[in-house]
């Protein structure tokens, strides 16, 4: 996570959370330094996953569950995901479709967890033999 990567992500969605841009602002919080706007953070989880799990597959995003982010996330953070499928089932009106549940974490160096999201999306399903 970069500095310029929460600054420009932060700009770009109207977002002016001093905790997130403001270094001196943030030198007086708990956390004694800028948080990752953790908007950024979990699209990026997101993100990571879809070359190796999603990447041609899904047809839209349904929504997701819960969201949780038990550890902050720091400039110079390094992030790795995992990802289980909790959930899967064939679409009732989309014969073509089916209805994927996925649990995505993710921790930093430290192997902190930093973010949970559980996501439901629609997803092409293989063509019947």
């Amino acid at each position: 996570m970069t500095e310029t990567d929460n600054v420009l992500f932060s700009t770009l969605t109207m977002n002016p959370q001093p905790l997130h841009l403001d270094a001196e602002f943030s030198a007086g919080t708990e956390f004694g330094q800028r948080l990752v706007n953790s908007m950024f953070t979990v699209g990026l989880v997101v993100g990571i996953a879809v070359p190796e799990l999603t990447l041609g597959t899904t047809v839209a995003n349904l929504g997701f569950g819960k969201i949780d982010f038990p550890a902050p996330v720091f400039h110079g953070d390094t992030l790795r995901v995992e990802t289980e499928v909790v959930e899967a089932r064939a679409s009732q009106s989309r014969p073509d479709a089916g209805i994927v549940t996925f649990e995505h974490r993710s921790y930093n160096q430290r192997d902190e967890l930093v973010c949970r999201a559980r996501r439901a999306a629609l997803m092409h399903r293989r063509p019947a033999s």
